[in-house]
């Protein structure tokens, strides 16, 4: 949906999710952002919208009203599990990668899901070589060591990464995970070398700065965390780096990873809002022409 065509635009407190659930039901690709203090209504194809401008007066105008579902309703305003399987998928994988290295406590698990492949050799772990083996690139991510680690980081997953995928959709949502959890692990080996890590967090961190820059340049966009999240999860970063957290017993911290994927996420958050802003005001002003 990178070109989009105005078909009406709506003061901010105006309800729009009737008329959006009717358009989804009929197949009308759309979207609504905020342009100049209003809610603009964008469509893909300049036939639909004309179709939607008589649409909505004829409903205001109520020659018929618009029902919502309780299904509808929480799947339009994503509330629904369902309006984001990118990211269910993603904490799903998390916990079996979690039962399998820690409930079962599987060796050969962790050896095929850590960044390098290793063997254990009388009591001592020796590392090989990645030797075209790339999914090890992306899979330290699903191992977690821990119930802390594993429910944290799974909680604030699907708390970022939900409201992330329905603005960008499940491609793009997935495509923004993979590539900052890969930054991710790639910064924690570059700084660690070998070594056995993993977890979530770096992408959690990367959805973190995802979430706080791209608002900045695409304000539509109601994905930004709260001052007290950013509080939260910026003061823990800062503790992990100074050795806090690991003085207080919680074992290794993978700092480098957390500290990469947050500075990916936010680089990417710049690219993607600016781009997002720059082809809705250039649809708008082709369809103002």
């Amino acid at each position: 949906m990178d070109e989009m065509f105005k078909a009406l635009a709506v003061p901010l407190e105006e309800d729009l999710l009737p008329l959006s659930v009717l358009l989804r039901e009929r197949g009308v690709p759309h979207r609504i952002v905020e342009q100049d203090g209003q809610q603009v209504l964008q469509v893909a194809r300049l036939e639909h919208a004309r179709v939607v401008a008589a649409l909505y007066k004829s409903w205001r105008d109520g020659e018929f009203t618009i029902e919502l579902s309780r299904e509808a309703a929480e799947l339009s305003s994503g509330r629904s599990w369902r309006a984001a399987p990118v990211t269910l998928a993603l904490v799903a994988l998390s916990i079996v990668g979690f039962a399998l290295v820690y409930l079962l406590g599987s060796v050969q698990a962790l050896a095929l899901l850590s960044f390098i492949p290793f063997e254990i050799v009388e009591e001592q772990v020796v590392f090989g070589e990645m030797n075209g083996q790339y999914w090890r690139l992306l899979t330290p991510a699903f191992i977690h060591f821990g119930w802390l680690h594993i429910v944290f980081n799974c909680l604030w997953l699907w708390e970022l990464g939900r409201r992330i995928e329905l603005v960008m959709g499940h491609f793009n949502a997935l495509m923004l995970c993979i590539v900052i959890a890969v930054v991710a692990n790639v910064c924690q080996y570059i700084y660690g070398g070998p070594g056995l890590f993993g977890g979530m967090s770096g992408v959690v961190y990367g959805l973190l700065g995802f979430g706080w820059t791209a608002p900045w340049f695409q304000p539509a966009w109601p994905i930004r965390p709260r001052n007290a999240i950013m509080l939260l999860m910026v003061g823990w970063l800062l503790l992990c780096l100074v050795g806090f957290i690991e003085a207080l017993g919680f074992g290794a911290i993978a700092n480098a990873a957390h500290v990469g994927g947050l500075l990916v996420g936010c680089a990417l958050g710049v690219v993607f809002g600016l781009k997002s802003r720059l082809v809705g005001d250039g649809a708008q002003r082709e369809s103002d022409s």
